[in-house]
């Protein structure tokens, strides 16, 4: 392992979605993650399709044997971090609690992730991103006008506003622990990550600057500068010209001298303008315009699909995909001067020696029944 966090030990209770992510994350920049599945856990055809699991070993532990449970604890005395993924009460009910985690090792960061938070009156309730980022405000801002609201993935509340701010919390613990030589519990909620990934807008709407009706602001295809098109291949292209200058090297390139466009920042013409942008981007392919846009101010690029991402030759230029076992995926980010991360290696099936892994954290399973091979 190599990368900035090279020498950090986690503990990672295996779950989907934000806690994966989250742990990948520390993994790629040189964690030693340790992952602790379930027997029976679901799994992909094949682990190096399982992207999110990258670069970390995995035990399956039968958390309903009592010896199970003696061997986490046994970890948390030797971990920097705990990741878990449950409902509230869930590791309180199986003995490994904040509390009973941190009385063993007071200097360990327990992050917790769920979409509703471990208090409030849905706490308990069953849910998906769709649901926490309906609940923040996120999902009314995202769709066309007058259509309904638009699934934007998961983004938004599993990675975005869940595994990153997971992540996010965990370092900024690590790092008060530094000065306090205490550790804490980080109580990371989905809901709470999507509003705060709104704070822009929710500012911009207390001052009037952005309306609640979907599709007729700024940012969210309501302007027709800041929109997709398709060309005359049926493929698309995205459009950013938000500043006046910009907007102006858009017109020139797109050969534009409509004196409509001069109604830049007028909304009641933005419709009128779509149309008549849109006619102007079906006269040529999407390549055509790339060859014509793309490296100009004009705040252009073309739409790609997962095929054509990782071979733009910006992106390979930056290798910002990597190919693990014959998987193309993102390479980690963000990138280190210094210390940078080792190139990613592909997800494992559990330990076939589950206790040399174990040993190798410090802890003798002693041939306890609850440590398994898939």
């Amino acid at each position: 392992m190599a990368g900035p966090l090279e020498g950090l030990k986690v503990m990672e209770m295996a779950g989907i979605g934000p806690g994966p992510f989250a742990a990948m994350l520390l993994a790629d920049l040189g964690a030693d993650v340790l992952r602790i599945q379930r027997p029976g856990h679901p799994a992909f055809t094949a682990p190096k399709f399982d992207v999110m699991a990258r670069g970390r070993r995995t035990v399956e532990l039968d958390l309903q044997q009592s010896a199970s449970i003696r061997t986490v604890l046994q970890l948390a005395e030797r971990a920097d971090v705990l990741l878990e993924g449950y409902r509230p009460g869930v590791m309180e009910r199986l003995g490994l609690g904040p509390a009973a985690c941190l009385e063993r090792n007071p200097r360990l960061v327990y992050g917790r992730m769920t979409g509703w938070g471990q208090s409030g009156p849905l706490a308990q309730a069953a849910g998906h991103d769709i649901n926490y980022i309906a609940l923040s405000g996120a999902l009314h801002a995202i769709g066309r006008s007058g259509e309904a609201p638009v699934v934007p993935l998961n983004y938004i509340g599993d990675f975005g506003g869940g595994g990153m701010l997971l992540a996010f919390g965990v370092m900024c613990a690590l790092h008060e622990s530094r000065s306090s030589g205490r550790g804490q519990v980080i109580d990371a909620a989905m809901t709470d990550g999507a509003a705060l990934l709104s704070a822009m807008f929710y500012g911009m709407h207390a001052a009037g600057q952005w309306s609640s009706a979907r599709g007729e602001n700024l940012l969210d295809g309501g302007a027709h500068f800041y929109d997709t098109y398709a060309c005359a291949d049926g493929r698309h292209i995205a459009i950013g010209a938000i500043e006046a200058k910009f907007y102006a090297i858009l017109r020139e390139q797109c050969g534009i001298d409509d004196p409509l466009f001069d109604r830049q920042m007028d909304a009641r013409a933005w419709p009128m303008l779509r149309h008549r942008l849109a006619d102007v981007f079906e006269t040529r392919t999407r390549d055509e315009w790339c060859a014509i846009l793309e490296g100009t101010d004009a705040c252009f690029a073309p739409v790609l699909d997962w095929e054509e991402a990782p071979r733009h030759a910006h992106n390979a230029a930056r290798e910002t995909f990597v190919s693990v076992d014959g998987v193309v995926q993102p390479a980690p980010a963000p990138r280190f001067s210094r210390t940078p991360a080792a190139a990613p290696q592909p997800a494992s099936p559990p330990e076939s020696d589950a206790a040399a892994v174990l040993r190798a954290w410090g802890v003798d399973a002693g041939g306890r029944p609850s440590c398994s091979a898939a």
